[in-house]
């Protein structure tokens, strides 16, 4: 088994959805699942709900980024780790606007105020086999029984936004049975690569409630990809416009759905503290 060289890391959150950011340029660095979990415990590790990777980038990209679930698995996208890592980069090259290759693509993080950085997140994937699902259906209201809670009784609605989601339209965010339905819908048979599950409260054509159970972290604080999903299934179905504040357990954040398709999300960058690992 390899073994994680030592190494300087930052410990960062967007709106308390906490990563480990590593720089990779001194050296490779591809930790294996059980690594990545050995980090993300926040018991023995050091504690987050993803690891990110940061190296250097070519052809007209300032970074390559690569992100980590707590459960080892290795995903395409972030939208708050991607927010948080653009945010450093800004920092340390005095840039307004950075480049980041992903595995969901290339994204644009432009500073937006003090400690704020707004992400073109690109445009959101709505065909079925584009989330994926295991079948056909109709991704903006699925006529699927999912799991059987009197809160969840209308169809939900799917978005990728470089990972896939789901989401359910409630009458109460926090009524909603997020930690009991959560797991479920996430490992459902319909989903191959599994799913992050939304469960999302409209409260106005520019107001959304949200709470997510996050694919391979369970419910957390903020999910930036979640919270550009439920602004995309709402503006789908014209329960809301197309741009809204989110309002999340962590803070909240700006999503617009552009007319040109792109979805840019803005919010808060914070350190919290560096150290290395062993």
């Amino acid at each position: 088994m390899s073994r994680p060289m030592a190494r300087p890391f930052l410990k960062m959150n967007g709106l308390s959805n906490d990563f480990v950011v590593v720089e990779t340029r001194s050296g490779p660095f591809d930790p294996t699942a059980e690594e990545v979990r050995a980090i993300a415990n926040r018991e023995s590790g050091v504690g987050c709900d993803q690891l990110i990777a940061l190296d250097k980038g070519d052809d007209g990209v300032d970074a390559r980024v690569r992100f980590w679930n707590a459960d080892g698995e290795e995903v395409g996208a972030c939208g708050n780790g991607t927010r948080c890592v653009g945010w450093l980069l800004m920092q340390s090259t005095g840039k307004d606007e950075v480049v980041l290759e992903t595995k969901a693509g290339r994204l644009v993080a432009t500073r937006a105020g003090e400690r704020l950085v707004s992400v073109d997140m690109g445009e959101p994937g709505l065909a079925w086999n584009e989330i994926p699902l295991a079948e056909e259906h109709d991704t903006r209201a699925l006529d699927v029984a999912l799991y059987h809670h009197a809160d969840l009784m209308a169809p939900p609605g799917c978005v990728s936004m470089g990972n896939p989601h789901v989401v359910f339209f409630v009458p109460d965010a926090e009524q909603a049975p997020v930690t009991e339905a959560g797991p479920v819908v996430e490992t459902h048979k319909l989903f191959p690569e599994h799913v992050n599950v939304g469960f999302a409260q409209v409260k106005g054509r520019d107001r959304i409630r949200l709470k997510v159970w996050e694919r391979g972290a369970g419910l957390t604080k903020a999910c930036g990809t979640g919270a550009c999903a439920a602004l995309v299934a709402a503006a789908r179905r014209d329960l809301t416009g197309r741009h809204a504040t989110l309002e999340l357990d962590g803070g909240e954040l700006f999503i617009e759905w552009r007319q040109d398709g792109h979805v840019i999300m803005t919010g808060p960058a914070a350190v919290d503290f560096a150290g290395e690992l062993p």
